[in-house]
């Protein structure tokens, strides 16, 4: 039997586009699933490891207050994070926080524009160190006439798009291998 070489180039090509959509379908799984854990990537730490302080900051009026800093310090083991108010008012801060945190006196403080401590409040770390799936998080308003807003859109969103994201590559990959199938077979009969 006489071996003229079509074979293994044939040979080479369908291993070359095996691996291509293999490395195309994990790149997609992995795509999708990160889209799809996309809240949780965005936890600076496990859910039992962190306390949360959101709020809004507002004038006397009631209007919104923007741009300004916002301090929140856990007393006790000198934890200390910084942010700014959104164009809402609205601030979040996750602070590094464990089951011995539990009572610890939280600060918060609001800065002026000039960097001058305006108004603070004094808090309690309280949640419950047993539950370790519940987010660990109080609300600290400024001012007055401020509704909470959450500058996060709902977890279903990210769901959602990570799912999208996986179907379609899965969808693509499909067709791929359809579309390269048929021109394999195609290209095979014809030779002879």
């Amino acid at each position: 039997m006489m071996h003229n070489g079509i074979g293994r180039r044939e040979f080479s090509v369908t291993r070359r586009t095996r691996i291509r959509t293999i490395i195309l379908g994990l790149a997609m799984v992995w795509l999708g699933s990160w889209l799809a854990g996309f809240p949780v990537a965005m936890a600076e730490h496990e859910t039992d490891h962190r306390f949360t302080v959101e709020g809004s900051a507002c004038g006397v009026d009631g209007a919104p207050v923007s741009g300004v800093e916002v301090v929140v310090k856990d007393a006790r083991i000198s934890v200390l994070r910084t942010t700014l108010t959104d164009d809402r008012g609205y601030y979040k801060v996750t602070l590094h926080l464990h089951n011995e945190n539990k009572g610890d006196p939280i600060v918060v403080y609001l800065k002026d524009k000039e960097g001058k401590v305006q108004q603070e409040q004094q808090i309690t770390a309280q949640f419950d160190p047993k539950d370790v799936h519940t987010e660990r998080k109080t609300t600290v308003n400024f001012g007055s006439g401020c509704a909470v807003l959450s500058d996060e859109p709902p977890s279903w969103v990210y769901y959602g798009a990570g799912l999208a994201v996986l179907s379609g590559g899965v969808w693509a990959g499909a067709r791929l291998l359809r579309s390269r199938k048929r021109r394999a077979g195609s290209g095979r009969s014809g030779k002879r």
